[in-house]
C-alpha cells in the first residue's frame, strides 16, 4: 500500500512544471551532451535507389546539381574554370570531382547532399558500381593528411563498409544558382 501512495506523488512531480523550475533544472545536463558525435559514430544509410536507371555519373550530376557541363567526368574540373565557382571545400548542392577514377584518364562526379562534419559528406551519384545505378546517401570521407579534401574514401554500399581505395579529388564545382548569385551585380 505504501508503494501505491508513492506512485501518485512521482507522477505529480513529473507533470507539475513548477517542480522543475529554477537553476537546478539545467544542472543535470553536462556540456558533453551538446558535443557532436565523432565521424566514426555516423551510421550510413546509403542505398541503391534505382538499379535500372542506366545512367552515367555525368548526366545524373548535371540534372541533380544544375551544373551545365557536358563531356566526360575527367573534363569537368577544367570546363568549370571561368564558368562556375570552384572550391576545395564541399558545399551542399555542389559537385565533387574525382580524378584518376579507375585509371588516370577517368573521372567521376557526385552531388553533395549534406555536410556532416569538416571531414564527412553525403553524396548522391550514378554508376559508381559500374551498372548504371543511382546510389543515394553515400558517405564520403576526407582521408588527406592535411584535411584539405584532396583524397577521399567512398562508402561501399553493397558491403556496408568503407571502400579500400583512396581517390584523388580535384575539388568541388558549386551549383549554377550559387554561381549566378555570386556573380550578379549588386543592386542598390
Amino acid at each position: 500500500m505504501e508503494a501505491e501512495a508513492l506512485t501518485p506523488l512521482s507522477v505529480d512531480l513529473a507533470i507539475d512544471p513548477s517542480v522543475h523550475e529554477g537553476p537546478s533544472q539545467h544542472a543535470t545536463l553536462a556540456p558533453s551532451a551538446f558535443e557532436r558525435p565523432s565521424d566514426d559514430a555516423y551510421e550510413p544509410t546509403a542505398f541503391v535507389a534505382d538499379r535500372t536507371a542506366n545512367l552515367q555519373c555525368v548526366p545524373f550530376a548535371r540534372q541533380q546539381s544544375g551544373v551545365e557541363i557536358y563531356g566526360n567526368a575527367n573534363t569537368w574540373w577544367r570546363q568549370a574554370a571561368g564558368r562556375f565557382e570552384r572550391s576545395s571545400e564541399p558545399e551542399e548542392g555542389g559537385v565533387l570531382v574525382l580524378r584518376g577514377y579507375n585509371n588516370p584518364n577517368r573521372g567521376h562526379v557526385a552531388v553533395v547532399q549534406e555536410i556532416v562534419s569538416p571531414r564527412l559528406i553525403i553524396v548522391d551519384h550514378a554508376n559508381w558500381l559500374n551498372n548504371g545505378e543511382i546510389t543515394r546517401d553515400v558517405p564520403v570521407r576526407d582521408v588527406s593528411d592535411a584535411g584539405d579534401w584532396s583524397k577521399v574514401q567512398v562508402w561501399h554500399v553493397p558491403g556496408r563498409h568503407w571502400g579500400g581505395r583512396v581517390y584523388n579529388v580535384q575539388g568541388f564545382i558549386l551549383d549554377a544558382v550559387e554561381a549566378a548569385r555570386q556573380s550578379a551585380p549588386a543592386v542598390g
